[in-house]
């Protein structure tokens, strides 16, 4: 059995489909089981992973753990998991964890290297996926190229490597049924630097119509955003953006190194979600 937790979101949705496709037994982990549809092969429990007492049920003859990186969970998820015989969990924690740092850079950085090292000083074998950013971040202009042909925000020329959540998910479903990844940290990200500018063009591209970044001043964006974003999230946000800018952002073969295929490109995520532009 497979516990999935963050089953509804961007990668966990795509590992419980992909493992009921492969034919594993699979559970999924809600705080609402109402809310989602979900196939008919899932177990599906009532839990909250920032609830350590609502765990036990749900880990009940569990081998294996998806385990979505929720503030302040780590130790007493780590407690019930070991106390339920779990043997594998495989983190999706972010590529914002530094291992050379002694603090972390932030508040992402830091509540998954929390989960991190509760799960390094465990008795379960371990396996860390570290994305980069997220094809998906970009769903964020969604409303303007339904309204038009300009996509404004800032920082036109910041640049990053943007990962599919399909690839983030076949690399969580080998490590889950395969051998050979205890120990591992995987480092994940698109093929491709691509700045704001040439995110917002290849959109256009594949809709088959031009759309072009129009740069706003960067308190302008910020002040938008805040209404909806904590303040010290918006400010690593924004950090990164600055600090990418004239820079070409790093790839890596994490994705091609565990599933044999190379990691998808942005202009394929677009493809994959163009309804949503």
């Amino acid at each position: 059995m497979i516990l999935i937790t963050g089953a509804t979101g961007n990668v966990g949705r795509h590992v419980l489909h992909l493992l009921v496709e492969d034919g594993h037994a699979v559970r999924a982990l809600t705080r609402d089981p109402q809310r989602a549809t979900w196939p008919a092969e899932v177990d599906v429990v009532a839990g909250d992973l920032a609830d350590a007492a609502s765990l036990g049920h749900a880990l009940a003859g569990v081998d294996a753990v998806f385990l979505f990186a929720v503030p302040g969970s780590g130790p007493g998820f780590v407690t019930a998991a070991q106390e339920a015989g779990v043997r594998k969990v495989v983190l999706l924690s972010s590529g914002a964890v530094d291992d050379d740092a002694e603090v972390q850079d932030g508040p992402i950085a830091s509540y998954h290297a929390e989960i991190e090292q509760a799960l390094r000083a465990s008795s379960l074998e371990w396996t860390f996926l570290r994305p980069d950013v997220f094809a998906a971040n970009t769903l964020m202009w969604a409303g303007q190229t339904k309204s038009g042909d300009v996509v404004r925000g800032a920082y036109a020329d910041a640049a990053a490597a943007p990962v599919h959540e399909l690839d983030i998910a076949a690399v969580a479903v080998a490590a889950l049924t395969q051998s050979g990844h205890a120990g591992q940290v995987y480092e994940l990200t698109g093929p491709d630097s691509l700045t704001h500018a040439e995110q917002a063009q290849i959109i256009g591209e594949v809709l088959g119509r031009p759309i072009r970044f129009a740069e706003l001043p960067a308190e302008t964006v910020r002040q938008a955003m805040s209404a909806h974003v904590p303040a010290p999230i918006l400010d690593g946000i924004f950090k990164t953006w600055s600090a990418s800018v004239g820079r070409t952002a790093p790839t890596t073969t994490g994705v091609e190194d565990v599933t044999g295929h190379p990691a998808r490109s942005y202009r394929q995520w677009v493809l994959d979600h163009a309804a949503a532009f």
